[in-house]
């Protein structure tokens, strides 16, 4: 018996061995996948699985079709998207390729710094990672505190830190209590430095002080509220999806007390991400565009005046005209200059689309080292904060 239990060991680590191989290498060019973008899994529309190199490899340089190699769906490159389940595994397997949870350290992301510096950003730092945050779905940058504030589906929804990394104030369990978060959308930190999130769970937006305590909470006005940001008079603008609507919430955060909810827009499409800028005034929304059949869905992006009146739009197949791919914006912001960034989601990138007044002047201004990103803020000094849910991590870039 003890010299069949090595033989028993040893053909059960070779069965885990071949079953890892088999899972986490492309079946086409017989690559190990990586968190690096060249082999990052990628999903096709038809559910299989291969790298990114081979997306590309396979792809008509022209209209950037292809086939599955494997049921020859057709699809387009810029339907794809990240195997996430495959990415947290090879985190977990390969805990040496993972994005370094302490500050000031580089995600191995290659040449992304040099990328990025010719563009007129650096990459800096980036922190986080799977349980320290965990599939984040907002952030929002306090002015006053020079704190980073992000929305995750961790035991504590909120939390807060110092742009060097460090977890500085964490709140807001689970629960039907007045501190309570069920599932927050979006966050963002008014003048007076009040935290304001969108609670999916009961249909809210609660407001917290920096230590977590709870402040206000606004119930039965909205179907579903979803993003939000501050205005330059510390009023709230708010979208709600399912009401096609964007609204301002006007408050006196610290005592508590909320004076007017005024709908500013109506019969919007699926209106999620907002973004106010904090010089004009000027409100940026992403509408997220239904169509008929899988994989369709495209999004528009809408510009309005301080009184809102339509400055500019462009969806997706405008964008298509002056860009090699399908472009799906998952978050926008205005810099310090007024300039409108957008995140991409489905081609991995950052976006600069110019001033309102020239919108859209399409310049990329991030190409490589992000998965998924879901969130854009800015710090004091213009340096642009990533948050990239693909990877539960931050990622800072400072203006050259």
């Amino acid at each position: 018996m003890s010299a069949r239990a090595p033989d028993r060991m040893q053909m059960m680590t070779e069965l885990v061995n071949e079953t890892e191989v088999s899972l986490l290498e492309c079946k086409v060019c017989f690559e190990k996948y990586s968190q690096k973008k060249k082999h990052r899994p990628r999903n096709l529309p038809c559910g299989h699985v291969i790298c990114l190199e081979c997306v590309f490899s396979l792809a008509h340089p022209r209209n950037f079709r292809l086939e599955c190699p494997f049921c020859r769906r057709a699809c387009k490159s810029s339907e794809t998207s990240d195997c996430l389940p495959l990415l947290h595994l090879i985190e977990i397997l390969s805990p040496a390729t993972n994005i370094p949870l302490a500050s000031g350290t580089t995600t191995g992301v290659g040449d992304e710094a040099a990328v990025s510096a010719s563009l007129g950003l650096t990459f800096n730092l980036s922190f986080g990672g799977w349980g320290t945050l965990i599939n984040p779905t907002g952030i929002a940058m306090c002015r006053r505190s020079d704190c980073v504030v992000v929305a995750h589906d961790g035991k504590k929804r909120i939390k807060l830190f110092g742009l060097s990394g460090s977890c500085m104030q964490q709140f807001g369990e689970r629960g039907d209590a007045g501190n309570d978060i069920k599932y927050p959308l979006d966050v963002t930190v008014t003048l007076d430095g009040h935290v304001v999130v969108t609670d999916s769970g009961d249909h809210s937006v609660k407001v917290f002080d920096f230590n977590g305590r709870g402040k206000l909470i606004i119930r039965e006005s909205f179907c579903l509220p979803w993003g939000l940001d501050t205005t330059p008079e510390n009023e709230i603008i708010l979208s709600d999806p399912e009401a096609g609507a964007l609204s301002r919430l006007t408050a006196n955060f610290r005592k508590g007390e909320l004076k007017k909810i005024q709908k500013i827009q109506s019969n919007l499409c699926h209106p999620r991400e907002v973004a106010v800028s904090q010089t004009s005034g000027i409100i940026a929304v992403i509408e997220h565009l239904k169509a008929k059949g899988p994989n369709y869905s495209s999004t528009r992006v809408k510009i309005f005046s301080a009184d809102m009146k339509l400055i500019g739009q462009m969806d997706s197949f405008g964008l298509n005209l002056v860009f090699p791919s399908k472009i799906y914006a998952t978050a926008l912001v205005f810099d310090r200059e007024g300039h409108i960034i957008v995140a991409d989601a489905y081609n991995q990138i950052v976006l600069c689309l110019g001033k309102p007044e020239e919108f859209p002047v399409l310049r990329p201004i991030i190409t490589q080292g992000l998965s998924y990103p879901v969130a854009l803020t800015y710090t004091a000094n213009n340096s642009l904060i990533v948050l990239d849910s693909g990877d539960h991590s931050i990622k800072i870039y400072t203006a050259s």
